[in-house]
């Protein structure tokens, strides 16, 4: 079998697939949220409302029948792209939800990845340039501590610090409510006030951006940083390095023009995978920050025992990450030709 056609085979197994995966965690967290304590009738209207106002309103939401019914009607609404209504927003729909808040996880999401991207291979390659030496140890002293402590915990810190005590940096929010906020079609306000070319609504923007995504930014790029630091290591001791060193070429241009372009090759498939973890698993820092994310709309609806949202969002994530895993398996066949599928 060609190359091009096993990479057709594969990317169609992997689109055959991807439905199962959103049934079976689509069934998992409908199933999760009825068996976590708690009722959704209870968050409405309150543990001490009369029996009679719950029953009735048990039967409005759907909540009164039998298990294996709602499941059904939920899986019957899946397939029509329903994602159903919000209990705890005075019937929004679960879209709706996602289109309002959505953006700002994107936003967030995009930043700290940059951010990730450049300290991480920066220090990846810059330690893996000098081996054995006091860099070295500190770039893997720098993974480590990246990759191991909490997020909740150096947000906390950090807010304290630059926000609290330094007062340099606003909290709670995505803009000011004094000032209107940049309206566009994206709902991303970094790329909606540069199409109204408005540098004071974009430079805002990054300035409530900053702290959040520094601290996401900087916990992700220990990997990026690991990942880099091995790969390029390994390449520099490839045999086609040392012919190059042995024609007399400038170490500087045999680690940018042969050696850095194999070793980045990895990161591609990190930075797919990254970055729809970050939308799907941005929780932590959603919450400790306050921002008004997608992620932070999700922790609140589990809270609130609002099954249509949990499930709703948990889905559409579920969907991206399946979406970003194929896509990067497609790009990193086409930039690496060694790839077979």
């Amino acid at each position: 079998m060609s190359r091009s056609s096993s990479l057709r085979y594969y990317i169609l197994t992997r689109l055959l697939l991807a439905p199962l995966m959103l049934w079976l965690i689509a069934t998992l967290v409908f199933l999760l949220m009825r068996a976590t304590p708690g009722d959704p009738v209870d968050a409405l209207l309150g543990p001490r409302a009369p029996q009679a106002a719950k029953d009735e309103l048990r039967q409005q939401l759907g909540l009164g029948q039998p298990l294996w019914m709602q499941y059904l009607g939920y899986l019957g609404s899946l397939l029509r792209l329903d994602l159903g209504n919000s209990l705890t927003t005075q019937g929004q729909s679960v879209w709706g939800i996602i289109q309002k808040f959505f953006p700002a996880t994107v936003e967030l999401a995009l930043c700290s990845l940059a951010i990730a991207l450049l300290v991480g291979v920066s220090v990846g390659i810059s330690t893996a340039s000098r081996p054995n030496t006091s860099l070295d140890l500190g770039g893997r002293l720098f993974g480590i501590l990246t990759y191991s402590i909490p997020m909740f915990w150096l947000g906390m810190v950090l807010q304290l610090i630059f926000a609290v005590q330094l007062n340099w940096f606003p909290l709670g929010t995505r803009f000011p409510v004094t000032i209107s906020a940049p309206d566009g079609p994206t709902g991303l306000y970094l790329l909606d006030s540069l199409v109204h070319a408005n540098l004071s609504q974009f430079f805002t923007t990054l300035y409530y951006l900053a702290l959040p995504c520094f601290t996401l930014g900087i916990l992700i790029s220990g990997i990026f940083e690991r990942i880099v630091r091995v790969n390029l290591q390994q390449t520099l001791k490839a045999d086609y390095i040392e012919a190059a060193r042995a024609r007399g070429i400038p170490e500087s241009r045999i680690l940018v023009s042969h050696a850095l372009k194999n070793a980045l090759i990895p990161v591609i498939t990190i930075l797919g995978l990254t970055f729809s973890a970050l939308l799907g698993g941005a929780i932590l820092t959603e919450v400790t920050f306050s921002w008004p994310g997608l992620a932070n709309r999700l922790y609140r609806a589990i809270a609130q025992r609002d099954y249509p949202t949990v499930q709703g969002i948990v889905v559409f994530f579920a969907a991206i990450v399946a979406l970003s895993s194929i896509l990067t398996d497609i790009i990193n066949a086409y930039i690496d030709p060694r790839i077979r599928y």
